[in-house]
Formats: C-alpha cells, structure tokens, sequence
C-alpha cells in the first residue's frame, strides 16, 4: 500500500528493469495485483489448515504460565548474540534438553529453522565438499550450500538409487535431506538413504522440521522412530511447526562445538532468543513429550482426509504425512482452487515458485490434532463439491501418475 504524500528515491534502472522482466506480469496478469498468499479474511467458522501447529499446542496452560513466569522474573535481561550465552543458562539448559530428546551430545538454538541450516551447512561443507540434496529439499537446506560455496548436486526425489549414482560420480561429501517434505508430506525413505551415505563415507545431514514432535517416542522425530539418530551426523529443525514457536535449532557433536562457534555467522551475527521465548519453548517441549494421544489423533486425522480427498479424484498419491499437497500446477489455476475452497470456508496456503517449482503451485493443507469431526466432515464434504469444478483428475501431476503407471 503507498502512503500518500511520502516520497521516496527512484529505484536504480537496473533493479526497475529485473522487476519489469521477471515479476510484472506474474503480478499483473497471474496474481491480478494482489500478493499470491492473500486470500479473503478466515470467518469465525472458516477451518484452517494453513498453519503447521500439528499438536495444537497454542494457548497451553503450562506454556503460557512459563511465559509469563519469566517475563516477570526477567525484567534486566541482556540481549546480546547467542555465543555469549554462558554454560549453564536457561539457553544452554533448553539446547542440553533439546540434544537429549533426539538422541544426540550437544544442541545450538538458533533464530529459526531457516539461519540453522544456514548456519550449520556454512560450517560443515566448503567449496571442496560435494552436497547432494533431494530435489525437494526446503530451501533454507539450499541457501546454506550456496553460504558455504559448496558444489550442490540434486538427486531425484526420494531416489537412493539416483543419489548413489550422483556420490559415485563425484566423490564423498554430505547428503541432505528432508524427514518429511514440507511441499508434499512425503515421508524420506531414511533407512535406505543413510545406507547409501554409509556405503560411500558421507556424512548425513536430517531436517526434522516436519516429524519432530509428531513422529517417533515422545515426538522425538523420524530419526529416533527408525532407530537411524546414532547413524545420522546431524538433525536439524524448526520449532515454529510441532513447538509453534520462533526458533530453530541443529545438533552436533561435542568436538565441533568450538569451531562451529566462531564460524557459523548465524549464531554470530544474530541476538539470543528472549527468556519468555525459551522458558515457553522449554514448557513446550515437556508437553510434547506427553502428546501421544494427540500424535495418534493427528494420524487418524491424517488418514481419513487423505481418503477423502483421494476418493474424490485428487493426485495426493505423493504424500502420505499430515501435509496435504493440491498440486493444480499453473499459479491462476491454483489461486482460482484456493478461492473456490475459501468461499466454503476451508483455508490452505497458496505455494508457488520460488517455493515450489514454476507450473507446481499448489494449495498447502497441514491438518492437526483438534480438528472436530464436523470440522472433518465439513472438509471433506468441500473436497467433493470442488472436485467437479476444478477437475483435479486432468491436473499435470495426475497425468504424470498415469504416464508412469501405463
């Protein structure tokens, strides 16, 4: 929105020109000039399934209560960069909780699940480290391969046999992947990728943003339920999905700690998190130890949507997790889909390029473990209303699926 009567410098010409050439009419003839992420407002009966809030922890008692504990008590805190946060702090403490949940010797907290794969990657590949990434993995996992200037090499999605063939060709380094795709809810065939990343000396690098408090004993993440995390080099992931915070963190071995920190420039660079913010994330993760119930109802949950949307003739055969990929392709079919379900008042996230892949845009669905069975019913009855309008069965995606089955 411009703000009348403020002027501003004229942009360079080169800028003006990138804008013209690579954005104008995305924005203009594809979007009709409104940002691709906003929708109409969610009415008070509207169901959301565009958060990634899997254990519906939000507004918890204990969570709440530590958050307020520590407002109180902290009225002096120094805000300051994470690597002056001293042994035995309540950051310390909570990254001492954090390893010891998932199984490994030391934990860092970062800023987000973003600036830790940023700033784990920048410290464990370099320019002679080969990094082999699924071609889905989030793109944080990728921005932190170009922060350390290391040769990145793209294996076909959930194909071990694909990423064995790209380690032979070019040598040992690290391979990353994701536990479960944040685009797609497709669940990382783990076992027989740490496997391959064995069987060539590579080191292995998990991000468990999407299976941490939702899969494994306790919510302790994919790693842990595959019996994989002592064979895994690092585990990374976000906690503003299961926790509903604003972090992140990764995981490492006592050796490495001083090296990585003075040289990870995300944890230099940025401030600590603030004690509310830790004290909650600490209750947060007591709760969800404790959440089995709700990580069995997330997965009823999970199935019988994933039924009913497939029932009625959308591709999803892609996925199988609590994330719901409505793959329409092309970004005004897209936006015409997520329209026709906000109208009946079911709302997902819109995820286009550079998210996704150009001409894979999709609407996002992340189901949760609150969600009430007239909330389901609803959904699915939607899901059979809007399948004859926007023919999902003719989508490229569901195309490709009966190429490859013919």
């Amino acid at each position: 929105m411009e703000v009348v009567g403020v002027v501003e410098p004229g942009l360079s010409s080169r800028l003006r020109q990138r804008i013209e050439t690579q954005f104008k009419e995305r924005w203009e003839k594809e979007w009709g000039r409104k940002f691709v992420t906003h929708g109409v407002a969610p009415g008070p009966n509207a169901v959301r399934l565009d958060g990634n809030d899997y254990l519906s922890v939000t507004g918890h008692a204990d969570i709440v209560q530590a958050q307020l504990d520590a407002l109180r008590a902290n009225r002096e805190y120094i805000v300051q960069s994470g690597v002056f946060q001293l042994d035995g702090s309540p950051t310390s403490r909570f990254e001492a909780a954090l390893a010891d949940h998932v199984g490994k010797q030391g934990a860092l907290l970062c800023q987000s699940g973003y600036t830790a794969n940023l700033g784990l990657i920048q410290v464990i590949a370099d320019a002679e480290t080969p990094v082999y990434l699924d071609s889905l993995a989030h793109m944080s996992l990728w921005e932190g391969v170009r922060a350390a200037n290391a040769p990145a090499h793209a294996f076909r999605h959930n194909d071990p046999a694909h990423l064995e063939r790209m380690i032979q060709r070019h040598g040992p380094g690290l391979v990353i992947v994701d536990s479960v795709y944040s685009t797609t809810g497709a669940l990382c065939p783990l076992e027989q990728v740490v496997e391959v990343a064995e069987a060539h000396d590579c080191m292995i690098l998990v991000d468990e943003s999407h299976s941490l408090g939702t899969h494994g004993p306790e919510g302790r993440g994919l790693c842990a339920e595959l019996g994989l995390t002592h064979r895994v080099h690092f585990i990374t992931a976000s906690l503003a999905k299961a926790f509903a915070g604003r972090a992140g963190f990764f995981t490492m071995p006592d050796e490495l700690r001083p090296y990585l920190m003075c040289h990870s420039y995300p944890s230099i660079f940025s401030s600590c998190l603030l004690p509310h913010e830790i004290a909650g994330l600490a209750a947060t993760l007591e709760v969800v130890k404790r959440s089995d119930e709700a990580r069995a109802q997330l997965r009823r949950n999970t199935q019988r949507l994933r039924q009913a949307f497939s029932d009625c003739g959308f591709p999803i055969h892609h996925g199988s997790e609590q994330i719901i990929s409505l793959e329409a392709g092309a970004e005004a079919d897209t936006l015409a889909l997520r329209d026709k379900l906000e109208q009946r008042g079911v709302f997902g996230a819109v995820f286009c390029a550079p998210a996704t892949s150009r001409n894979r845009a999709m609407v996002r669905l992340t189901l949760n473990a609150t969600l009430t069975d007239a909330e389901m019913s609803h959904v699915e009855g939607v899901a059979r209303e809007v399948a004859p309008l926007v023919k999902p069965w003719e989508w490229a995606i569901a195309r490709r699926q009966r190429g490859r089955a013919e």
